[in-house]
């Protein structure tokens, strides 16, 4: 006992002291304590960007002198297309700072991203239309069925069965989405409308995964080429449905569209949809996708919360216990398919990469 209770003091002693460890990728020289801060600062750099996203595009949405939702998305993906040109030309002067590849306009590649441009401009407006109709407080519940698509749709398109386990949590996640829709309902401030966008922002979601498995290859497997091609092609996409919705004449009636504030903001949406990005693949880099996933579902959850304070609204026991039954639903998804994973190491490669199609990060907690 004394051995062992002097291993682990001598443990303890070297971990709190700065001794070396070897990290996840096998690396030395980063001791433990530099190490859980640096994951710490990622994840609460995930958080803030996240969350500041989602209150930014509500604010952005839910103004009642301009009611152009489509317009608003479109502005974000030339954003995010400057932000590209912008980071490939910082890498070009500061190489060992900046990574980021080197991207041109090619219509072939343009051509091949086009399917899934389709469903990603379907995938973001229903998203952004479901946050203007339901709110941030039941955003996270109105955009909770994504892991129940995944599981509907990795069986008709991929023909893949799902584990027992796997489908009692998503059974879990639909009770939670059906009682959450009846409390809502029973507030009196549910809105159908924002229940339909978000089923189909869900369902666009998990197809959104499995055409970028497909496209990944016609941008050399480079997830930064794929948004700039994605979102060039979405903004062009985005010019006639803006025409035909009416987003126009909400534009020219708008009295502040002069206003340095309201491009400000527009412009800071626009950026931190681009940086969610990174920051997603930051935080699964420095953890890994399990934990990637908890701390989005603990973001989902204190978004919620951090939603009703600031509105000032009372809500039932059972509305949070919708909230909780989708949160615990989806982690328990994750945990599953993880644990399945793991105990199929050698299977063919081929059934690896169709797994991977459909990834349960965004559709769980609607970043």
């Amino acid at each position: 006992m004394n051995r062992v209770q002097l291993k682990r003091s001598s443990i303890l002693r070297m971990a709190l002291s700065g001794s070396e460890t070897m990290d996840e990728d096998g690396h030395n020289g980063e001791t433990f304590i530099t190490r859980a801060v640096k994951i710490g600062a990622v994840v609460v750099l995930y958080w803030f960007v996240s969350i500041t996203m989602v209150f930014l595009n509500n604010y952005l949405l839910d103004n009642r002198d301009l009611d152009a939702p489509l317009f608003v998305t479109f502005y974000q993906c030339v954003v995010t297309v400057g932000l590209c040109w912008l980071m490939q030309l910082l890498a070009k002067f500061w190489p060992g700072l900046i990574d980021f590849p080197s991207v041109s306009f090619d219509l072939k590649t343009s051509r091949e991203v086009l399917p899934l441009s389709i469903v990603f401009i379907s995938m973001i407006s229903f998203n952004n239309l479901c946050l203007k109709h339901l709110g941030v407080a039941f955003y996270t519940v109105g955009r909770s069925l994504s892991t129940v698509f995944n599981v509907l749709l990795s069986y008709v398109i991929l023909k893949q069965t799902t584990s027992r386990q796997a489908i009692v949590c998503c059974g879990i996640i639909l009770g939670g989405f059906w009682l959450g829709v009846d409390q809502e309902a029973m507030t009196g401030s549910l809105s159908w409308t924002g229940v339909f966008f978000g089923v189909m922002a869900s369902a666009c979601v998990s197809l959104n995964a499995i055409y970028t498995k497909k496209v990944m290859p016609a941008v050399e497997g480079n997830i930064w080429k794929l948004s700039y091609y994605n979102n060039i092609n979405a903004c062009v996409l985005f010019l006639p449905l803006i025409a035909v919705s009416g987003d126009l004449g909400s534009l020219a009636s708008f009295s502040r569209l002069g206003s340095l504030r309201f491009w400000g903001m527009m412009t800071l949406g626009g950026v931190f949809g681009f940086a969610i990005g990174y920051v997603t693949g930051l935080q699964i880099k420095f953890t890994s996708p399990l934990t990637h996933n908890v701390s989005g579902t603990a973001k989902a959850c204190g978004q919620t919360v951090i939603a009703v304070v600031y509105d000032s609204s009372s809500k039932s026991l059972l509305w949070w216990s919708s909230n909780m039954m989708v949160l615990c639903g989806s982690s328990a998804y994750t945990w599953v398919k993880s644990r399945e994973m793991k105990k199929a190491p050698r299977r063919d490669p081929q059934d690896s990469a169709k797994e991977k199609l459909l990834p349960e990060e965004k559709g769980n907690i609607g970043v």
